[in-house]
């Protein structure tokens, strides 16, 4: 009896899985971890569903081009989008910067870095599973907003490109400060930027109400630039915001190539 090995008598072979069933299980990995974590969904879920009905219910929004407040239906008009916006940030940059961090620091990412998984395939799972996240979000956000008598307009098609455009921008900023800072350092910067962009981000704070110079900076960040083109779409039933996917389509690139050059998998 011969004792050598035949030819495909292992099924299946030895080796590494085709690339896209590779990230397609990285993906719902991330998935299913971001959807354990307590307090994730505190601030991807309940945090901006909170300040929706907050600000929605209570006369403390002084709107652009209208009266002191307004009505409760021009105020869910007008925060509906920037909750939306919000929503992208607390899960594709704040959410995601702090889970990657401490990923790193527990050497999760020394360990796939030694697997056949290339450093762009993590990210893009990563980005994938963060979509996910943002489907569930916006399916609940927009219901509550439709309860509080919001009446959005404009092209869906319009509304999808600056969602993904925005979330491939936080995506990138987010990976690449877990990627290459401390993770204590990850948790207090990415929460502080959020709250900062919060305030100074047209998601509730109309960027008219800052001084002229202050708002041209602020316009170039990208959590305006999605709050604002979601708001001239949704609420005004402008066309494409080709301004505000530029600027997200630069703040795209450039954190996504950074991420990809400078993030250190421990």
């Amino acid at each position: 009896m011969s004792t050598g090995t035949r030819t495909g008598a292992f099924t299946p072979e030895p080796g590494a899985a085709p690339l896209p069933r590779m990230i397609a299980a990285q993906a719902a990995l991330e998935t299913r971890m971001l959807l354990r974590h307590g307090e994730q969904l505190l601030l991807t879920v309940v945090i901006p569903t909170l300040l929706l009905v907050l600000f929605s219910g209570v006369d403390i929004v002084d709107l652009p081009d209208g009266p002191p407040g307004g009505d409760a239906d021009q105020r869910v008009d007008f925060l509906a989008p920037g909750i939306l916006a919000l929503a992208v940030l607390s899960t594709a940059f704040t959410g995601q910067a702090i889970s990657t961090g401490f990923e790193r620091r527990y050497g999760v990412l020394k360990r796939l870095a030694a697997s056949p998984l290339p450093r762009w395939a993590l990210m893009t799972a990563k980005t994938c599973a963060v979509l996910v996240i943002e489907l569930l979000q916006i399916a609940l956000l927009t219901a509550v907003a439709f309860a509080l008598g919001w009446s959005p307009h404009g092209n869906p098609a319009a509304v999808l490109l600056l969602l993904v455009a925005g979330t491939a921008a936080f995506s990138g900023l987010g990976l690449l400060m877990a990627g290459t800072l401390r993770a204590e350092a990850t948790l207090a910067a990415a929460n502080l930027v959020f709250i900062l962009l919060l305030v100074g981000g047209g998601v509730i704070v109309p960027l008219e109400k800052f001084p002229g110079a202050v708002r041209g900076a602020l316009e170039l960040l990208p959590i305006s630039a999605l709050s604002d083109g979601l708001r001239d779409v949704l609420q005004n039933g402008a066309g494409m915001p080709w301004g505000a996917l530029g600027v997200l389509a630069v703040w795209a690139v450039l954190g996504l190539a950074a991420a990809a050059r400078f993030f250190r998998w421990e």
